[in-house]
């Protein structure tokens, strides 16, 4: 079904096809543990059949994305996801036992896990596969189906992902919408059953207003400025390499990558001339350097020039980083990496996530400010220190709010799948991945079992002296 069509048109297909998955889920309200686990593995054998497929997809959208990194950041935490589903899902399905006072008894009772219907996934440009994929292998490991909307920035990798699923899915179990941002803000006010939506915060309000008028549960996977920390000690040498890595994946088009990093005062100079030494070793070159990626579009990439331009315009010394000393104006979106220090609150860079290969250094002269820097910010989607001192590392968990926080490494905590993926406050709500995803695309349903015995009869009206009784007994427990 192609839904590049009239908006109208798509608003009438997107309403046909939900109809259509709500009658099958009708059908089949419990899939059993191998109904889940078959759908699991035909999306695992589409992924391996399709992925030559998809990272070049994904290259095409971008003009150039390194296809290492497309395996890396996409292809791969999907199959691991998946095994990590299957290996954990019996465990999950099982009703768990809940205890009962005594005054309950005789009685039984236990929650269960039930698929919710048809879950909403709505997905960004950044990661167009793996944001696609890990929403969706939760929802079918709850035993939901699903309705995808792809952004409108990846059109090759649309129509590879459009393939990919038919391949192993009919439209009533999984089904894909594309089309421009009307047709998106159609999708959020579809009445869902669950909506997943990876973007913007400003974006995600809107998600999130639709919703309301259908009282549908969100989840909201946003982004915010996280911000990475390196204390007075550590030893650059031993954590640049993993800065400049996460930095560098996908160009800082990531809503986890570092976005300004908090240094000592006294090591602005070392911190700037380790940067500088260790991407240049990463990446020689960047023009040509098919490891290196490009911004998505012209859009994000005038949008990222207008950061820098707006932070020079206001003071700020902007460094970039081209160690061939290439010619990065002739038609390519390839973006050189800056470095901006003598930032100002007034700054673009300072106020809004960048979202590119742009990185503020921020100074500071006592670890009070450090903290006192995070938590007068929205709180941020990740969170990254560079410490040996288990002080400092404790102070940040206790004393500081983020999605996730990793301590002497980045990205890689969002790539585990036994730990809950989401963010907090302006970074988003609730989580996903692993048993939270499973339980976030399930209702927890409460059941009370009791048999021919009621032992609730004696605080059945009239009452009198045995209720009283009674009465003072459980108060007195």
């Amino acid at each position: 079904m192609n839904m590049q069509v009239m908006p109208n048109q798509a608003v009438e297909d997107m309403h046909t096809l939900l109809d259509q998955q709500r009658k099958a889920y009708r059908a089949m309200p419990m899939p059993t543990k191998k109904q889940r686990v078959e759908h699991l593995n035909g999306l695992k054998a589409a992924l391996l059949k399709h992925s030559d497929n998809l990272v070049d997809a994904v290259h095409e959208d971008f003009s150039c994305r390194s296809k290492d990194e497309t395996k890396i950041a996409e292809i791969i935490p999907g199959l691991n996801a998946i095994k990590y589903t299957i290996k954990q899902l019996g465990q999950w399905m099982k009703p768990a036992k809940r205890h009962l006072d005594l005054a309950m008894q005789p009685a039984k009772a236990h929650v269960m896990y039930q698929p919710l219907g048809v879950v909403g996934i709505i997905v960004p440009w950044n990661y167009p596969v793996s944001m696609a994929l890990q929403p969706l292998i939760c929802a079918l490991g709850a035993g939901n189906r699903a309705m995808l909307k792809l952004s409108e920035f990846t059109p090759r990798t649309n129509e590879a992902l459009r393939t990919m699923l038919a391949d192993a899915f009919d439209e009533k179990q999984v089904a894909v919408v594309t089309g421009e941002a009307d047709v998106a803000a159609a999708f959020s006010s579809l009445p869902f059953d669950h909506i997943l939506f990876t973007g913007s915060s400003s974006v995600g309000k809107h998600v999130m207003r639709a919703a309301a008028e259908n009282l549908t549960p969100v989840t909201l996977e946003l982004g915010g400025k996280s911000p990475t920390i390196i204390d007075d000690k550590v030893p650059l040498a031993d954590v640049m390499n993993r800065i400049v890595f996460g930095k560098t994946m996908n160009a800082g088009q990531t809503c986890t990558a570092p976005d300004y990093i908090l240094c000592p005062a006294n090591r602005l100079d070392e911190v700037i001339e380790h940067y500088t030494k260790t991407f240049s070793a990463m990446f020689p070159t960047l023009k040509d350097n098919g490891d290196y990626t490009s911004i998505v579009n012209d859009r994000q990439f005038q949008r990222l020039q207008a950061c820098l331009d707006d932070a020079r315009a206001k003071g700020a010394m902007v460094i970039p980083i081209n160690p061939a000393n290439e010619d990065m104006s002739n038609g390519t979106r390839k973006m050189a990496p800056h470095l901006v220090v003598n930032t100002t609150e007034e700054m673009t860079v300072v106020q809004q996530e960048i979202f590119g290969p742009i990185l503020p250094i921020i100074t500071y002269n006592n670890f009070d400010e450090v903290i006192d820097y995070i938590n007068d910010r929205p709180r941020p989607l990740a969170l990254y220190l560079f410490s040996y001192d288990r002080a400092k590392q404790q102070r940040i968990l206790d004393e500081t709010h983020a999605g996730g926080v990793s301590i002497n490494e980045v990205l890689l905590q969002a790539a585990i799948d036994s730990l809950p993926f989401g963010g907090i406050g302006n970074s988003g709500m609730g989580h996903y991945h692993g048993w939270e995803g499973f339980e976030t695309m399930s209702k927890t349903k409460s059941v009370l079992k009791k048999g021919k015995l009621n032992g609730a009869k004696s605080v059945y009206a009239p009452y009198g002296r045995t209720f009283h009784k009674i009465f003072y007994w459980l108060s007195l427990r």
